[in-house]
């Protein structure tokens, strides 16, 4: 999926089938969050700034790259 140099939203990865299954699988407790249909609006960069501080960055890479094939 192109993913919009990340500028693509949440929403645009959660209605994508392929993409929404990448996420549930590698961080299947934010994709179940109460508050992830406010998120809808987020881009994938901004999300990304915040992850860096609680994620490994070999994971969220991983995930990009996967996020890219789907």
């Amino acid at each position: 999926m192109d993913l919009k140099h990340n500028k693509i939203t949440v929403g645009e990865l959660m209605d994508h089938p392929n993409t929404r299954a990448v996420l549930q699988r590698r961080f299947p407790m934010v994709v179940k969050h109460p508050l992830m249909g406010a998120a809808r609006t987020i881009t994938l960069e901004q999300i990304l700034s915040v992850a860096q501080a609680y994620v490994p960055q070999k994971k969220i890479d991983e995930t990009l790259n996967e996020l890219r094939r789907a």
